[in-house]
């Protein structure tokens, strides 16, 4: 009679695993093949979800090699619904919005409850949205846009002392702000102009002998290193911009580099609307 306590190894000869060297899978995605002002192809899709009233999904693929995940959301769009009868009159829609990591989402395990990264990407996002919704055409009425991290946008092969990961979270928002435009216009929700977002850097080599370089849609992995990042929530038609978010130092000397910055992000923010006119034009001619 057979051993039921013990686990059996396979019947057939196994050969070990051979690994490849951590440095030169390191160099591989350190290696920036993209130019400066070229940001990574977007996948965006609405009508994800069929129970709520809006939804979409986005997807950013870093690289095709195991160990570097990409960025991926998932959001949902709840409302416009009235509010209960205790609530205070108002005479705008009540915006509610909420980002959270899925626990996998990151190299550190995430927890349950909301921590201090994600409270303020959701304050972001509702600033940047509120910008773009016509509120005052739902009084009393209040709409809940649901961001999920599905995927971070970071280098799971790097150890967590060789970059901040702060720098990831800019390219997230841009990230959120942009699905979550995608999710109203599929929740029928009238806004002034579709809201998309765009992160620009200021990145130097290790050894400081080169000139500190402007690029969008950067990677912290791929740089030696990061001077500043800038995130930017872009309105492309009205020319406006609904939220501003800005980390890292820049040096006192040259103010113009501040706008020049700024002006990238805008530029990544555009190419980012591009795909999300696309995504929506296809959605409705399907539809038809």
């Amino acid at each position: 009679m057979a051993d039921r306590r013990r686990i059996n190894g396979p019947v057939g000869g196994t050969m070990p695993p051979v690994f490849a060297d951590a440095e030169i899978l390191n160099e591989e995605v350190k290696r920036r093949t993209r130019p400066s002002n070229t940001a990574r192809p977007i996948y965006l899709k609405t009508g994800i979800t069929p129970s709520a009233s809006g939804s979409a999904y986005l997807e950013l693929q870093t690289s095709s090699r195991p160990g570097v995940s990409g960025l991926k959301l998932s959001c949902t769009v709840h409302g416009p619904r009235s509010l209960p009868r205790s609530t205070p009159f108002s005479p705008h829609i009540i915006l509610a919005t909420h980002v959270k990591y899925a626990p996998f989402a990151t190299k550190q395990r995430r927890g349950y409850i909301r921590d201090a990264t994600e409270r303020d990407l959701s304050i972001h996002l509702e600033t940047a949205m509120r910008g773009a919704i016509i509120a005052d055409r739902w009084p009393k009425s209040g709409v809940d846009i649901i961001v999920s991290v599905i995927e971070g946008d970071q280098d799971r092969s790097l150890s967590r002392g060789e970059y901040d990961e702060a720098w990831d979270t800019m390219n997230v928002l841009a990230g959120c702000i942009t699905v979550a435009s995608a999710a109203l216009v599929d929740a029928g929700i009238d806004c002034v102009d579709t809201v998309a977002g765009g992160v620009a850097a200021l990145v130097s080599s290790a050894n400081g002998d080169s000139k500190p370089e402007l690029v969008i849609d950067p990677l912290a992995a791929q740089h030696d290193k990061v001077l500043a990042v800038c995130c930017v929530a872009y309105l492309p038609e009205r020319e406006e911009i609904t939220n501003l978010w800005f980390k890292g130092d820049l040096p006192a000397t040259d103010p113009i580099l501040y706008t020049e910055l700024v002006q990238k992000g805008v530029l990544a923010a555009q190419s980012a609307d591009r795909v999300l006119i696309e995504s929506l034009k296809e959605t409705i001619a399907q539809d038809n």
